[in-house]
């Protein structure tokens, strides 16, 4: 065993036997597990109940740490720039809403009481202008179509849902974790911002002394992909929501406050969410009148603008470095895997994923110049080789 081949040396030799013995055993063990899910129903559902307030603390947590660090470079304690912190933000969200809930609740109520209509005359005269054309026996068709096909929708929807009884119960489920997740992540929040370098440091302290300098470089870098992406996603899209409200405002469009808050709230989704923060927008301008439609156009074009040129290159900068294309693959692959939760979340986790698949490919490179740089050249990066 002492005479290994170079190659055998570069892939790890004896410990490459190793790991894969290990991976078996651990698919084995994946296997087995599988056969007795039912077992860990339990750790299933404290996850479940535990991630939400987990998650909203972490979004949170990247947003004030920045300002929690700024007051203790002005000599204030860190946990009394907390508190302040939380409880100006805290007061601040309660003083808008007292202030905008009874106008946001009486716009949806609306909004949701006509949007039908709205449907209806946008599809009235869609088939009236559609019938003058060569399309009109297509229309006729397609509409056959669905209505056949999609008659059946509210039954579908009762069966998925089940029996009045379950469906009750989901409801008082859902409601309970959503109210555990608004009361516990302040708790939450508050022990990372004050103990967050504390918990990284024992998470550390956890690993062999040989790897803490590496992993302590891996988390220093996820944190600043992360923490950049969220703090510029929320800013952009808040900047979007003011923008728009602005604009609607401008021209007279309906419900623009409820508007506003829906483009800014799918607007944390890079490319998808204008396209969904639009289309109520574009349906109430359509019923509206056709100028409007057109005053419509040049608001959100100039929005797209503005956003597009000055906030999005000022906030985001270019930390992330993703190309359009992968960002929408990513969307689309986490949408199907985990739904809602897998499109929000799906741009940070493939940050994280790309450190780390950064980071190992450099140590492959290192690996293969040590032993066969000398032979064959240096494994570089093509920005190195220019």
């Amino acid at each position: 065993m002492k005479n290994h081949s170079r190659f055998m040396k570069f892939i790890g030799g004896r410990d490459l036997l190793f790991a894969l013995v290990l991976l078996l055993l651990i698919g084995f063990t994946i296997l087995v597990f599988s056969k007795i899910s039912f077992i860990f129903h339990p750790i299933l559902v404290i996850f479940s109940t535990v991630t939400p307030p987990v998650i909203l603390a972490f979004i949170a947590y990247y947003l004030m740490n920045p300002i929690v660090n700024l007051f203790e470079r002005l000599h204030i304690k860190r946990i009394w720039g907390i508190i302040i912190i939380i409880v100006a933000i805290g007061g601040l969200l309660t003083g808008v809403i007292l202030i905008s809930a009874p106008a946001i609740q009486a716009q949806m109520n609306d909004l949701i009481t006509k949007f039908p209509s709205y449907l209806m005359q946008m599809a009235d005269g869609f088939k009236s202008t559609i019938n003058h054309s060569f399309l009109g026996p297509y229309y006729d068709e397609g509409y056959e179509w669905v209505t056949s096909n999609l008659s059946d929708i509210p039954a579908i929807i009762s069966d998925y849902f089940g029996e009045t009884f379950t469906g009750i119960i989901n409801f008082a489920s859902t409601l309970t974790n959503v109210m555990i997740a608004i009361f516990t992540f302040p708790i939450i929040l508050f022990f990372l911002l004050k103990d967050g370098s504390r918990f990284k440091e024992f998470c550390l302290g956890l690993l062999p002394p040989k790897l803490r300098r590496e992993a302590h470089k891996v988390l220093e870098n996820m944190d600043v992909q992360v923490g950049s992406y969220i703090r510029g996603q929320i800013i952009v899209a808040s900047c979007i929501g003011v923008l728009l409200f602005i604009g609607y405002l401008i021209i007279g469009l309906d419900y623009a406050i409820t508007l506003a808050i829906i483009a800014a709230i799918t607007s944390v989704v890079p490319y998808l969410g204008p396209i969904i923060a639009i289309s109520p927008a574009v349906i109430i301008a359509i019923v509206h009148s056709p100028f409007m439609l057109l005053k419509l156009a040049i608001v959100w074009a100039a929005v797209q603008f503005l956003e597009g040129n000055f906030i999005s290159p000022n906030v985001m900068g270019r930390t992330m470095q993703i190309h359009p294309l992968t960002i929408i693959i990513v969307l689309l692959v986490g949408g199907n895997l985990f739904g809602l939760v897998g499109v929000v979340l799906g741009i940070p986790g493939y940050a994280i994923l790309k450190v780390l698949i950064v980071h190992f490919f450099d140590k492959f490179k290192l690996r293969y110049n040590y032993y066969y740089g000398e032979d064959h050249g240096e494994y570089k990066n093509r920005t190195n080789d220019k």
